[in-house]
Formats: structure tokens, sequence, C-alpha cells
């Protein structure tokens, strides 16, 4: 469970009120507001604004209006926009780096977002970045967005996917040191992972029968135990025991440095990798900016840009709003792929 501080801040009263101004109202897309000392908000507007009137106007925005309205004039952006946040603020935004007001913003956008999507106000939303280190300072204990909204939705089993490019990479571990990583890849933990992901190709991307492949923690996949014995004790035990529970097909383990080309030509449709960098060297090279992080598991629609928060570039207001705009776009394709899927 994770710890809950800052009460001093009346996030819940916040929720409870901007709920009741809700009433009636549905949104396709809301998109957090994110560290306001960050690029979030400005590649936020900067996406919006190359959408469409129609791709626009079931978007909602979940911050205070002042930082947006200041934000568009300093663009030059003139776009028509939804805000919903019922707490002002007033201050000048600090950008290029934390503030721990700041900082409770986007905490509360993040608890309004999951409130709105779990009674069904929105069907998707889209997270702009947080720092990580920026939320311990201002006393929030969360690793980051992915184990937060599983927390907010009551959530148990979730994974955590990158999309870019041809790829779509799907983590065994996420968020652990290098060292610590062959301790935690378990039968079990692969197990559940390629269930997960062979479920959401299906419910989320409409693929009915999907190609999974499973990547090696070792070098050459440990060449039958001479590098190591993850591949014979733990990754493929799990891979047999999944080809009987999937609808899909899965392969593997196989050596990563191999298997990422194939993926690339479109011979599988998600790779299961054993750790962070694995997954995401490969595909954040590929998709050159415009990559997407997808919970899956969660009863809602969940996606974000790849980046964090680029406190060293948030006041030249240069910031690439590819991956935002990439991620806006995916979360509309994954909604509608689950109202198919509900319906057969």
């Amino acid at each position: 469970m994770i710890l809950r501080q800052a009460q001093d801040f009346a996030l819940r009263q916040a929720q409870h009120s901007a709920l009741r101004q809700a009433q009636g109202a549905a949104w396709r897309v809301a998109i957090t507001l994110g560290d306001p000392g960050g690029i979030g908000p400005e590649v936020t507007l900067k996406a919006l604004a190359r959408l469409t009137p129609f791709e626009r106007k079931n978007i909602v925005l979940l911050g205070p209006e002042t930082i947006y309205s200041q934000l568009l004039r300093k663009l030059s952006v003139k776009i028509p926009l939804v805000y919903f946040f019922d707490r002002a603020y007033s201050k000048k935004v600090v950008l290029g780096r934390s503030v721990d007001a700041q900082t409770r913003l986007a905490v509360a956008s993040i608890d309004l977002a999951a409130s709105l999507a779990m009674q069904g106000k929105v069907e998707a939303i889209v997270t702009a970045p947080i720092n990580k280190a920026g939320l311990k300072k201002a006393g929030f204990m969360m690793p980051g967005h992915t184990e937060y909204l599983a927390e907010l939705s009551g959530t148990k089993k979730y994974e955590m996917m990158l999309v870019g490019g041809p790829l779509r990479t799907v983590l065994v571990t996420r968020h652990v040191a290098i060292k610590d990583v062959p301790s935690k890849i378990l039968k079990n933990r692969v197990e559940e992972t390629i269930l997960m992901a062979d479920f959401e190709l299906r419910r989320s991307f409409g693929i009915q029968r999907p190609r999974l492949v499973v990547c090696g923690l070792n070098p050459h996949a440990g060449e039958k135990g001479s590098f190591g014995r993850e591949e014979i004790e733990q990754i493929r035990p799990a891979v047999i025991s999944a080809k009987k529970k999937i609808k899909g097909v899965v392969t593997g383990p196989l050596s990563p440095d191999a298997l990422f080309y194939d993926a690339y030509q479109g011979k599988y449709d998600a790779q299961i990798c054993m750790y962070h960098d694995q997954g995401l060297i490969p595909l954040k090279m590929i998709s050159r900016g415009h990559g997407v992080n997808v919970t899956l598991g969660l009863p809602f629609v969940r996606t974000s840009p790849d980046h964090g928060t680029a406190y060293d570039i948030a006041s030249s207001f240069k910031a690439d709003p590819g991956s935002m705009l990439e991620a806006i776009r995916l979360a509309i394709q994954i909604s509608a792929h689950r109202k198919r899927h509900a319906r057969t």
C-alpha cells in the first residue's frame, strides 16, 4: 500500500466539489496537469493545437485554468478548451524545478482523473509528466503514476507497456535496480505478465490472436545455462505454462539482441522484457520521441508520454509535443477498441 502524506491538502474535498459540478457531463479523454514546473502543460497545449476540432471536442484539462491560459498566451496558441478543476492557483508558476505547492496541484489532478474515470465521467485519462523526487519532497510516497493509479482504482494486477513504432514492450520488472532484477524474475511473475499482455492486446488493441515473444535475461538467453539459469528455471517454465492459458501465440525465451530486429519487422505484436532498459532502449531509439506509456489492467484507459518533466528545457518553451500527441490519440483508439471488445 502506498502511503498518502500531506494530509493538510484537501484533495478529497476538491474531488467531491468537482464531481458535483460534473453531474451530467462526460468526456472521452481527461488530461492531467502534470508538474507545472516541467514541460507537461506546454506539450499538452501544443498537442491539442495539432488535433482537429473534432478530436478536441471531447477532451477536458484537469488543472487550474489560470495556468493554462497564461501558457496559451506565452505560446501564442488560440484554441477553445474545457477546464475542469475547482482549485484556483494565483501564484506565478516556477519553471525548471519542483515546488511543493505545484506538486500538490499535480497530485490533486491525478486524484480527480481517477475519480472521474471510476465514476464513468471520462473514458480515458492521459497523464502529463510528474517528478518522482519532487513528489517525495512534497510528502507523497509513490513510485509513479502506474502504481498510484492502481492503488486509487483498487487494481491488484497491472503492467506497464511502452508503445513506439511497431514495438509494444511489456516489463516484468519496472523501476528496479539492475542488481535486484535476477531475484525478481520468477515463474509466476513472468507468466502473469504474459497473460496480461495477451488479454490487453485483444481488449485494448483489437488483436484477436496476439503474437508474443519473451526476452531472456542473460546474454544469448543464457545459452543453455552457460550464462545463468534464469531462463531454464523461471522464464521457460512460465512460457510453457502460459501457452496453455492464452488465446495468442507465445515464443521464447529468445536473445533480445536478435529478437528486436524481428519485432521491428512486424513478426511479433508485443515483447515481454525482463527489465526496464531491456525494453525501453530499443523502443525509444526507434520511436524518436513519440513513444507512449500504457498502463495495462486498469478499469479505465491510461496513457502518457514516455518522457519526464524535462526541467532543463522548461523555460525555453521548445519542448516537442510528439509523444503527448501520440498518447492522446492512442488513448482514443484504445477506448474505441475496448468498447468493441465489450460488445463481443
